[in-house]
C-alpha cells in the first residue's frame, strides 16, 4: 500500500520524556477542519513529516489532497490552535466510490504529544466519521510501534510491509453494518420458527423452500405469500404503505417464479380516513400489476396495521435453497427512480412511475429464465438477502462488489443495505444466467462458495467479511450443508 494511504507518523507520542512540558494544551475539540484550519494542518503535517522525520523530500502532499471528497478532521485547542489532525479519503481517486477508504497523515505537534491521548482520540473520531459516512472498508498502514495502540482501539492487522524501508502493518477497523442489519431483522427467526417445520411435512414450505420467500400450497400448483408492513410505515405514509403491500408480496411470488392470481389484506386503522388511505395505495397496487383483490378484513378503531397475503401459479417453484458452490450470482435491480422521500437511503421507489406493464414484465423475469436459485432483494438488502440464499443453499457467498449494478448517487453502504423496489439475487450454473430486461441491469457479481457466510471483493482482490454463517438460523432448505465442515 503506497506512503499516500498510512498513518505515517514514527511515534505518535514521540519520545517518552519524564516531564510533561507546560506549554501543552490539556484540552481540545475534535472538528472537521475549516479553511484556516486546513491550511495550519497542512503546515503542521509539513513540520512534523518533512523537518522533524524527513519521511518526504520537499512536500507531503498527494492526490488525495487534491480530491474534494477527502475529510479532515483537527483538533484544535480552545484558542484556535491546531495541534493535530487526521485525513479521510476514499482509496481510489478515479472510479467510483465502493465505501472503501482510508485513514492517513495522522498527524500530532510536538508540543500536544503528551497531552492525554491526543492521538488515539483522532483516530477514534476517524472511525466515527467513516461510520457517518458509510464507509464500508476503513484502512490504515501504520508503523509497527503504533500497532498496539490501534487494536487497543479495536483494529485488527491483516499484512505486514515495508514503507521508504521501515516495516509497517496493515490495520482495517472492523465495520458490521449489515452483521448488524441481518442480525435485527433476520437473526431471530430460526429460533422463533424452527418447531413449525417439524409439525407437518410441508411446514414452512416443506423440504426445498424452508426459509423461501412463498410457499407452495400442498396438492395443488399455488405458492402463498405473505408480509406484514412496519406501522411506522403505515403512520408516515399510508398511500404508499398500501402500494408496498402489494408490491413486496408479489416480490416474493415473483422470485419462486410464479404467476399472481389475486391477494386478500388485513387493514387495521385508528379511523375511516387513514384506513381508505391505506386501501387507496392497495388498490393503487393491485390495479397497476393487474391482480385482484379478493377480499381480506378491516378494522377500525385499532393501531395501524397492514398484512396482505399473495397467492400465484407456478407448476414449477423455484426456490432459494437450489444454489451449490461455484455457481454465478446474478443481480437484476430496476435502477429507474430514485430514493423515496423520506425514507433516503432506505427505500428505493422504482415502481410508482413504472406502467402496469413495465410492471408486470418485471414480475415475469424469474418466471422466463427458471434459475437454480432466486430470492428478492427485500428489508435485509442485497448483501442480507444473498446471505439468505446461500443459507437455504447450505453454502456461502462472495459478492464482487464492483459488479454490482447500481444507480448513480446511491452511496454503497445505502444500496447495498436499502429495498430497492425491484430487485433479484439469482444463482445458477456459470455462464447461465438467464435474467435479462431492457428495463433492469442483471450483471454477474459474485459465486457461491463452499465455505460459510458472506464475504465482499473489492477491486484489490481483498474479501472482507460481512455476514457470518448463519442469516437466520432456518439452515440449508433440504437438510444439505455443503460447507467445508459437513460430514
Amino acid at each position: 500500500m503506497a506512503e499516500s494511504l498510512s498513518f505515517d507518523v514514527p511515534v505518535l507520542t514521540g519520545a517518552q520524556r519524564p516531564e510533561r512540558l507546560e506549554s501543552a494544551p490539556r484540552e481540545w475539540i475534535v472538528r472537521r477542519a475549516d479553511e484556516r484550519e486546513l491550511a495550519a494542518y497542512l503546515a503542521l503535517r509539513r513540520d512534523v513529516f518533512v523537518a522533524e522525520q524527513g519521511l518526504f523530500a520537499a512536500s507531503d502532499r498527494d492526490e488525495h489532497d487534491d480530491d474534494p471528497r477527502t475529510i479532515v478532521l483537527v483538533a484544535a485547542t480552545v484558542s484556535g490552535d491546531v495541534v493535530g489532525g487526521v485525513r479521510l479519503a476514499p482509496a481510489s481517486v478515479d472510479g467510483r466510490d465502493l465505501g472503501w477508504w482510508t485513514g492517513s497523515r495522522l498527524v500530532v505537534a510536538p508540543r500536544a504529544r503528551h497531552a492525554g491521548g491526543l492521538g488515539p482520540e483522532l483516530v477514534r473520531a476517524a472511525c466515527a466519521t467513516a461510520a457517518t459516512l458509510g464507509v464500508l472498508r476503513f484502512e490504515a498502514t501504520v508503523q509497527i510501534a503504533n500497532r498496539r495502540m490501534f487494536e487497543r482501539l479495536g483494529w485488527v492487522g491483516w499484512g505486514e510491509l515495508e514503507i521508504g524501508g521501515m516495516p509497517h502493518v496493515k490495520m482495517r477497523w472492523p465495520i458490521t453494518r449489515f452483521a448488524a442489519l441481518i442480525q435485527a431483522t433476520k437473526s431471530p427467526l430460526g429460533d422463533l420458527l424452527r418447531e413449525l417445520h417439524g409439525d407437518h411435512p410441508a411446514g414452512l414450505g416443506g423440504p426445498g423452500f424452508i426459509g423461501d420467500d412463498g410457499a407452495p400450497v400442498p396438492g395443488s400448483d399455488l405458492v402463498a405469500a405473505n408480509d406484514a408492513i412496519l406501522p411506522a410505515l403505515i403512520e408516515r405514509d399510508p398511500e404508499w404503505a398500501g402500494w408496498c403491500g402489494i408490491l413486496v408480496n408479489l416480490n416474493d411470488l415473483s422470485a419462486m417464479g410464479a404467476a399472481p392470481v389475486g391477494v386478500l389484506d388485513a387493514v387495521g386503522a385508528a379511523t375511516p380516513s387513514t384506513a381508505r388511505r391505506i386501501v387507496n395505495g392497495l388498490r393503487s397496487g393491485a390495479q397497476a400489476w393487474g391482480v385482484p383483490v379478493l377480499g381480506g378484513h378491516t378494522q377500525l378503531g385499532v393501531p395501524p396495521s397492514l398484512s396482505v397475503t399473495a397467492l400465484g401459479r407456478t407448476s414449477s417453484p423455484v426456490p432459494a435453497g437450489g444454489g451449490r458452490p461455484g455457481d454465478e450470482l446474478t443481480v437484476t435491480v430496476d435502477l429507474h427512480g430514485g430514493w423515496r422521500r423520506g425514507f433516503e437511503g432506505r427505500q428505493w421507489d422504482s415502481t410508482s412511475s413504472r406502467s402496469g406493464e413495465e410492471l408486470r414484465h418485471l414480475g415475469g423475469l424469474v418466471r422466463a429464465a427458471a434459475p437454480a436459485a432466486a430470492k428478492d432483494v427485500s428489508i435485509a438488502g442485497l448483501v442480507g438477502t444473498t446471505a439468505m440464499l446461500a443459507e437455504a443453499s447450505g453454502t456461502g457467498a462472495v459478492i464482487d462488489l464492483a459488479r454490482v449494478p447500481a444507480p448513480d448517487g446511491a452511496g454503497s453502504a445505502d444500496w447495498l443495505s436499502c429495498f430497492p423496489g425491484f430487485g433479484m439475487v439469482t444463482a445458477d450454473r456459470p455462464m447461465l444466467s438467464r435474467m435479462r430486461s431492457p428495463l433492469a441491469a442483471s450483471r454477474g457479481c459474485g459465486r457461491l462458495t463452499a465455505a460459510p457466510g458472506v464475504r465482499l471483493r473489492w477491486p484489490d482482490g481483498v474479501e472482507t467479511d460481512a455476514v457470518d454463517a448463519s442469516a437466520t438460523g432456518l439452515g440449508p432448505a433440504t437438510g444439505a450443508d455443503h460447507s467445508p465442515a459437513a460430514p
